[in-house]
């Protein structure tokens, strides 16, 4: 791809690409944002651990998570965002591959995006210079996602740094979502932080604090095994785990408890939430949805459509929310 032009293709979730009328695909609960990529015709050039995009894995290209990302041309990509699309989608997602020119290539999407369609854009990226962030917020980027995805240091640097020949440091990550918040402002700078590393829930709770006091929003994934990445044997964390920690990201984000307040045993398991009353403050079931921009639903992106969900795509039933809250009582 030549970088003194601006880029002609794009990846688009196949969810994404369903709602713009560039395939036939059946949905049960449509993307309300629309997903996309940037483009590269060779690899990513970082080396991360669970991602079928990392320099060094045999995985499909076409997959983040377990979501298929078919290219198309950009024009024809742009052509989909008119009626009936736009009555579904209430934002816009460039997912950044870290290649040669990127921020060029970023910079023009999100203008061209934000001008022809006027839904509000976030992008997720990796850590770049102030300026940068300066570039993007100023071509129209409402919102921005700095992916820390270990939950401490040492797992940083054994999924996405120094242990993988990765050109990613966990201090140059913290100086950037810093510096993000400076550039973007409170509540619009988020991190994605990835459950099921081999962290225990109480550093995935400390990270979610330390991150919620930048005033930086944690959203939630579960790890999610993909053939042909370094990861691809390892399983997918455990339903109670995850959802003990979507009640503590809850609490934390929306100021119920911190994480002084939260009791753990010898292994780090959350067992104690303060005393607040989880039902009262759980019981409209949006702890267990998808967490991200406004807009994000995300479906499917860590399981299957039949479930069971890590995140919902959508809101809860009743029976469903009491399920959910009767599995924080069996500690």
């Amino acid at each position: 791809m030549n970088h003194d032009l601006p880029p002609d293709r794009v990846r688009v979730s196949i969810g994404t690409a369903s709602v713009l009328g560039l395939l036939r695909y059946s949905l049960s609960v449509p993307p309300t944002t629309a997903y996309l990529m940037t483009y590269t015709e060779g690899s990513c050039l970082a080396n991360c651990s669970f991602c079928a995009q990392a320099r060094e894995h045999n995985a499909d290209r076409d997959q983040l998570s377990r979501v298929v990302w078919p290219d198309y041309p950009l024009d024809r990509v742009m052509d989909g965002f008119r009626e009936p699309a736009l009555d579904v989608l209430k934002r816009i997602c460039v997912q950044i591959i870290y290649y040669p020119g990127f921020l060029d290539d970023t910079v023009y999407l999100v203008g061209l995006l934000k001008d022809e369609t006027g839904l509000p854009v976030s992008v997720d990226t990796c850590p770049v210079d102030k300026e940068s962030l300066i570039r993007l917020r100023d071509a129209g980027t409402e919102m921005i996602s700095i992916p820390l995805d270990g939950a401490t240091p040492r797992i940083f640097d054994e999924i996405k740094g120094r242990n993988v020949k990765g050109p990613y440091r966990w201090e140059k990550h913290m100086e950037a979502l810093k510096a993000a918040v400076e550039v973007f402002g409170d509540g619009n700078v988020g991190s994605n932080l990835i459950v099921g590393l081999g962290e225990t829930e109480r550093e995935a709770a400390e990270l979610i604090q330390r991150l919620h006091d930048m005033k930086v929003k944690t959203m939630l994934f579960a790890f999610t095994p993909l053939a042909g990445t370094r990861l691809e044997s390892l399983p997918p964390p455990q339903m109670e785990k995850y959802r003990r920690l979507q009640a503590a990201r809850h609490l934390i984000v929306n100021g119920y408890a911190a994480l002084e307040d939260m009791s753990f045993d010898e292994g780090g398991r959350i067992i104690g939430y303060g005393g607040v009353d989880l039902e009262s403050v759980l019981g409209d079931g949006a702890a267990f949805m998808t967490t991200g921009c406004p807009g994000c639903n995300r479906p499917f992106y860590n399981e299957r459509p039949s479930g069971p969900f890590y995140n919902y795509p959508r809101p809860l039933t009743e029976d469903e929310i009491e399920e959910e809250l009767a599995s924080l009582k069996n500690k």
